[in-house]
């Protein structure tokens, strides 16, 4: 059988473990020791008194002055030093955010073989899922998830798409274009601070045919939250990633240096992340960063994120007007089809993946 178009091993759903009532979790989720999370924070309050910066967009989103410099010095300060921002004034309706939230929300809470309807596979992991690697004996992290490919639309797995709910298909169209475009403004803002034109990595993306993706991740109750993690430490593989965060549930972590930091969210804020392939277009300027996801025992957790990826079959490299003499070329040239193959076999794992591209 080939583990990329079946899965090698029975899937289990976390979501059932967790309301099976085990005062115990299944070894296949127990981290190594130097991967567990130690302290487990509380749901409602961090460990640490720092967060990622905060940067209001609103001149930004509404082209009242597109070339704010103190807001562009902002957003490359932020992906220089963390990686990570939050972003206000972004344009999209706290109305908006809370419907996805909700509509998403109501489907996992359907009965199993409901949403059993959409399970995935290894071949595009469009679907209900409950693991990113295909590999035999991974150890797993504990948390299901739904993903779904929204652009470009002729590569969308239709059967995929949940009927289950009149609302939600319709929400998550809407939300998929209302972040794409959101995408679109920081595509430019990341490309003026890199000195480059304005449309650079738009285009480099693809344009009109940029690939983009959703992932709802749902972090079941864990009745031992220190022995493992909702997601494991790892830099996302595209380009720019949106998160809607869980704001009542804290669980998102940064890596500081030598520290974990945890995320306190803003309300009616995206959190922003540089991926691997901004890392690997600005030639390193701007580095993706790792982040995990903790667990706890008192309450679930859901977040969305939204990925903003090259089209599958460009070359990726080094911007040409970021290489020079005293900063010759990084990574060797690859497609992103190519790159999130690293992903899928072999699940997350820290920085590895863009190791390979070093040229």
């Amino acid at each position: 059988m080939d583990c990329m178009k079946e899965w090698l091993e029975p899937i289990i759903r976390v979501q059932s473990l967790s309301e099976s009532g085990a005062s115990s979790i299944p070894k296949r989720y127990v981290k190594p020791p130097a991967e567990r999370p130690g302290q487990v924070i509380s749901p409602n309050e961090g460990t640490h008194g720092s967060n990622v910066p905060v940067i209001d967009i609103r001149s930004l989103v509404n082209e009242s002055n597109p070339s704010d410099e103190a807001t562009l010095r902002a957003i490359s300060q932020a992906c220089r030093d963390w990686g990570f921002f939050q972003v206000v004034n972004h344009g999209v309706s706290a109305e908006m955010m809370a419907t996805m939230r909700d509509s998403w929300n109501e489907f996992f809470r359907m009965p199993m073989a409901e949403k059993q309807r959409y399970a995935n596979s290894p071949a595009t992991f469009e679907g209900y899922g409950s693991r990113l690697g295909v590999q035999n004996g991974a150890i797993l992290d504990w948390g299901d998830y739904f993903f779904l490919q929204l652009f470009p639309e002729s590569i969308r797995c239709k059967e995929k798409w949940p009927t289950c709910s009149t609302t939600l298909c319709e929400t998550t169209e809407k939300y998929g274009r209302e972040l794409r475009n959101l995408c679109r403004i920081l595509t430019q803002a990341l490309s003026v601070t890199l000195g480059l034109e304005k449309t650079m990595l738009w285009r480099a993306f693809g344009e009109e045919e940029v690939g983009s993706s959703l992932r709802v991740n749902y972090y079941p109750k864990c009745p031992q939250p220190d022995l493992t993690l909702g997601l494991s430490a790892h830099s996302d593989p595209g380009g720019i990633t949106v998160l809607l965060p869980d704001y009542r549930v804290l669980g998102l972590q940064v890596r500081r240096g030598d520290e974990w930091i945890t995320v306190k969210p803003v309300a009616d804020s995206f959190i922003v992340n540089i991926g691997d392939q901004i890392q690997v277009l600005s030639n390193a300027i701007y580095k993706s960063v790792e982040h995990r996801v903790t667990v706890n025992s008192v309450e679930e957790r859901a977040s969305i994120a939204f990925f903003f990826n090259p089209r599958g079959d460009l070359l990726i490299g080094p911007a040409k007007e970021l290489v020079n003499n005293d900063r010759p070329p990084q990574y060797k040239f690859m497609t992103y089809n190519e790159y999130r193959l690293y992903m899928r076999k072999l699940g997350p794992c820290g920085k590895s993946h863009i190791e390979t591209m070093k040229a």
